[in-house]
Protein backbone atom coordinates (compact mmCIF):
# COMPACT_ATOMS: atom_id res chain seq x y z
CA UNK A 1 0.00 0.00 0.00
CA UNK A 2 1.76 3.45 -1.02
CA UNK A 3 1.04 6.40 0.98
CA UNK A 4 0.09 9.49 -0.14
CA UNK A 5 1.38 12.81 1.03
CA UNK A 6 -0.38 16.36 -0.05
CA UNK A 7 1.79 19.05 -1.89
CA UNK A 8 1.06 22.12 -0.18
CA UNK A 9 4.02 24.44 -0.71
CA UNK A 10 4.03 26.54 -3.61
CA UNK A 11 7.10 28.93 -5.80
CA UNK A 12 5.87 31.33 -7.97
CA UNK A 13 8.44 33.01 -10.03
CA UNK A 14 8.20 35.54 -12.82
CA UNK A 15 10.74 35.23 -16.17
CA UNK A 16 11.30 35.93 -19.55
CA UNK A 17 9.48 34.51 -22.53
CA UNK A 18 13.29 33.16 -23.77
CA UNK A 19 14.34 32.15 -20.33
CA UNK A 20 10.30 29.70 -20.13
CA UNK A 21 10.64 28.15 -23.79
CA UNK A 22 14.62 27.49 -22.67
CA UNK A 23 13.62 25.40 -19.63
CA UNK A 24 10.28 24.02 -21.55
CA UNK A 25 12.30 22.50 -24.48
CA UNK A 26 14.76 20.97 -22.17
CA UNK A 27 11.80 19.70 -19.91
CA UNK A 28 10.43 17.90 -23.34
CA UNK A 29 13.39 16.53 -23.82
CA UNK A 30 13.67 14.66 -20.89
CA UNK A 31 9.84 14.01 -20.77
CA UNK A 32 8.76 16.23 -18.14
CA UNK A 33 6.64 18.44 -16.96
CA UNK A 34 7.51 22.00 -16.77
CA UNK A 35 6.93 21.76 -12.94
CA UNK A 36 8.70 18.67 -12.39
CA UNK A 37 12.03 19.85 -14.60
CA UNK A 38 12.28 22.63 -12.55
CA UNK A 39 11.84 21.12 -8.84
CA UNK A 40 14.31 18.16 -10.11
CA UNK A 41 16.45 20.99 -11.60
CA UNK A 42 16.27 22.80 -7.88
CA UNK A 43 16.61 19.90 -5.65
CA UNK A 44 19.74 18.87 -7.79
CA UNK A 45 21.39 22.25 -7.66
CA UNK A 46 20.41 22.93 -3.83
CA UNK A 47 21.48 19.10 -2.87
CA UNK A 48 25.03 20.26 -4.64
CA UNK A 49 25.10 23.61 -2.96
CA UNK A 50 25.07 22.15 0.37
CA UNK A 51 27.17 19.37 -0.58
CA UNK A 52 29.74 22.26 -1.20
CA UNK A 53 29.08 23.74 2.07
CA UNK A 54 28.92 21.01 3.95
CA UNK A 55 32.04 19.02 2.88
CA UNK A 56 35.95 19.73 2.60
CA UNK A 57 38.09 18.23 1.09
CA UNK A 58 42.07 17.94 2.26
CA UNK A 59 44.79 17.01 -0.05
CA UNK A 60 47.03 13.96 1.96
CA UNK A 61 49.23 16.44 3.90
CA UNK A 62 46.13 18.07 5.37
CA UNK A 63 44.09 14.91 5.97
CA UNK A 64 47.23 13.15 8.06
CA UNK A 65 47.74 16.45 9.63
CA UNK A 66 43.51 16.34 10.74
CA UNK A 67 44.08 12.33 11.60
CA UNK A 68 47.08 13.23 13.88
CA UNK A 69 45.28 15.86 16.11
CA UNK A 70 42.12 13.76 16.04
CA UNK A 71 44.32 10.63 17.26
CA UNK A 72 45.92 12.20 20.18
CA UNK A 73 44.27 12.19 23.71
CA UNK A 74 42.97 16.25 24.32
CA UNK A 75 45.12 17.59 27.53
CA UNK A 76 42.55 19.26 29.66
CA UNK A 77 44.07 22.31 30.68
CA UNK A 78 42.30 25.33 33.19
CA UNK A 79 40.70 26.69 30.49
CA UNK A 80 39.19 23.57 28.88
CA UNK A 81 38.23 22.35 32.09
CA UNK A 82 36.17 25.84 33.38
CA UNK A 83 34.50 25.55 29.61
CA UNK A 84 33.38 22.12 30.26
CA UNK A 85 32.45 22.88 33.51
CA UNK A 86 29.99 26.07 32.19
CA UNK A 87 28.48 24.50 29.54
CA UNK A 88 27.03 21.60 32.36
CA UNK A 89 25.84 24.83 34.08
CA UNK A 90 24.05 26.61 31.33
CA UNK A 91 22.96 22.89 29.09
CA UNK A 92 20.48 20.97 30.15
CA UNK A 93 20.75 17.97 28.01
CA UNK A 94 18.03 15.21 28.14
Amino acid sequence: MSVITAKNERINLRLKQSAKSLIERAASFEGKTLSSFILSSALATAEKTIHGYESIQLNEQDAQRFYDALSKPVKFNRKLTEALAEHDRRIASK
